[in-house]
C-alpha cells in the first residue's frame, strides 16, 4: 500500500466510505480489480488529505536533513546483491517495523522536528500551511491507521469470495509483520511534489500509473495469490527513476507472521482449483 501514487482500478468514496470504522464496500468492483490486475486506487478511504499531506511532509524532511542526522536513523541492508552486474534501485530509504506493536521501537524513530522543518522550507521555496508534530508522532500515527484500513480490507477481500472474513487474515497469524518504507529518488535537474514513477503490467505491457494525491494505491503480494489460490492476482509492478525531478512515495507493507506456513483457502480449493 503506497500513497501520492494512482492505479488502473477504482474503489472510490461510494465503495469506502469517509469513515474507516463503517465502510461502505462495493464487493464487486474490489473482486473485479484484485482479480484483473491485483491493484486499485483507494479514495474515501478515511484517511483526511490533511494527514496524508503531513505524512508527505514529514517523509520530504527527512530527506533533507544533513547526511550525518540521516545517518543516525541507518539499518542494515534490506536488498540482496548478487551479481556485480545486478541493476541497483537508485534511491535512498527510511526503513521502519511497525508491527507487531511490541517490535515497535519508538525511540529509533526519526524525531527532530524543527530541523525538518527548516530542511522542507528551503527545499520547497513556500510556506507551511500546517503546524507539523514531530516526525516519530506523524508516523506512528499513520501507521496506526494503515493497520486499520489493511484489517478491512482483508475482511472486504474474503467476503467478496463468499468467505469468511476472517480467512485470510488468520492466515497471517497473532503477529503480522508491517513495515513502512519511505523511498527517495533524487533529482538531475530540478524538483517536482507530482512525479510519475510507479508503472504495473498489464496484457504484457507496463502502464504508468498516473499520481493522485489523495489517493492510497493498494497491491497484493505473491502471499494473497497464494492464498485466494489464483484468483486474486499479484501484479508485477516496478518504480521508473526520473532524470528531471524527485520523487518520493510512502510504502506500507504487511506480511505473514514470521515461520508461519500459509496455503489457499480452504473453501477455494474445488476440482477447477486442485
Amino acid at each position: 500500500m503506497s500513497m501520492n501514487d494512482g492505479s488502473s482500478g477504482y474503489v472510490g468514496s461510494s465503495d469506502l466510505s469517509a469513515s474507516v470504522s463503517v465502510p461502505v464496500i462495493d464487493l464487486g468492483k474490489l473482486k473485479l480489480a484484485l482479480c484483473s490486475g491485483g491493484c486499485f486506487q483507494a479514495i474515501g478511504h478515511g484517511i483526511s488529505n490533511s494527514f496524508l499531506n503531513k505524512v508527505r511532509g514529514v517523509a520530504e524532511q527527512f530527506f533533507q536533513l544533513l547526511q550525518e542526522e540521516k545517518q543516525k536513523y541507518s539499518r542494515a541492508g534490506y536488498d540482496l546483491v548478487v551479481s556485480e552486474k545486478q541493476v541497483l534501485d537508485w534511491n535512498t530509504r527510511l526503513f521502519l517495523r511497525v508491527f507487531p506493536e511490541h517490535q515497535r521501537k519508538l525511540n529509533l524513530w526519526p524525531e527532530n522536528p524543527d530541523k525538518i522543518r527548516h530542511a522542507y522550507l528551503t527545499l520547497s521555496r513556500r510556506t507551511v500551511s500546517y503546524e507539523l508534530n514531530s516526525c516519530r508522532e506523524v508516523l506512528h500515527e499513520y501507521s496506526i491507521k494503515l493497520k486499520q484500513l489493511v484489517d478491512l480490507l482483508f475482511k472486504a477481500m474474503a467476503k467478496s469470495l463468499a468467505l469468511e472474513e476472517n480467512s485470510f487474515s488468520d492466515q497471517f497469524g497473532d503477529n503480522p509483520v508491517m513495515h513502512v518504507r519511505f523511498n527517495f529518488y533524487p533529482p538531475f535537474l530540478l524538483q517536482d511534489e507530482q512525479v510519475e514513477g510507479l508503472q504495473f503490467v498489464k496484457d504484457e505491457k507496463w502502464i504508468t500509473v498516473p499520481v493522485i494525491p489523495r489517493v492510497l494505491v493498494v497491491n497484493l503480494g505473491d502471499q494473497m495469490q497464494i492464498m485466494s489460490n489464483g484468483i486474486f492476482k499479484s501484479p508485477v509492478h516496478r518504480v521508473v527513476t526520473n532524470t528531471d525531478k524527485l520523487r518520493i512515495s510512502v510504502a506500507m507493507f504487511n506480511e505473514v507472521e514470521p515461520e508461519k506456513e500459509i496455503g489457499p483457502v480452504e473453501g477455494l480449493i474445488d476440482e477447477n482449483r486442485p
